[in-house]
C-alpha cells in the first residue's frame, strides 16, 4: 500500500504506509518531506514501525535531526502507533513525547483516528 494523501478534519495529511521505507536519518526525512510537499500536505503521519530504535534513543540525536528538517520545511510530523516499549525504557523520551504533544510541530499519537481528533481541535 503506498503513502496516500488524506484530508483529516480538513487538513491535508500524507499518511505513510506501514511497509514503506524506514525513516532512519535526515536524508530519509528529506525524501519524505519532498513527497509530502509534492502532495501539498501540511502533516506527515509516519507509523512507528517505520522508525528505527535510534529515533527513540534521544542521545543519538536522530529524532532531533529529523524533526528539525520537518520544521525547516514547515511540514509537521505525527508519529502514529504504540511507543510504550520505548517510553517504558525510561530516560528522557517520556518528557520529550509529553513536550512534543503540547506543541504544534510533532505529535505522538496512538492511531490515525487520534490524529483526526487532534486536528479537529486546532
Amino acid at each position: 500500500m503506498p503513502d496516500t494523501l488524506q484530508h483529516l478534519a480538513g487538513t491535508p495529511v500524507l499518511v505513510c504506509a506501514q511497509d514503506g521505507a524506514p525513516l532512519r536519518n535526515e536524508q530519509d526525512a528529506l525524501d519524505l518531506i519532498g513527497e509530502g510537499l509534492g502532495h501539498d500536505a501540511a502533516w506527515v503521519a509516519v507509523p512507528v514501525g517505520r522508525l528505527t530504535d535510534d529515533f527513540f534513543w534521544l542521545r543519538t540525536r536522530v529524532a532531533g535531526g529529523i524533526v528539525q528538517k520537518f520544521a525547516n520545511y514547515r511540514l509537521k510530523l505525527a508519529v502514529v502507533g504504540d511507543i510504550s516499549r520505548h517510553t517504558e525504557a525510561g530516560g528522557a523520551l517520556p518528557d520529550f513525547v509529553r513536550e512534543s504533544n503540547r506543541g504544534t510541530q510533532l505529535w505522538f499519537l496512538p492511531d490515525i483516528d487520534a490524529l483526526r481528533t487532534r486536528l479537529a481541535q486546532v
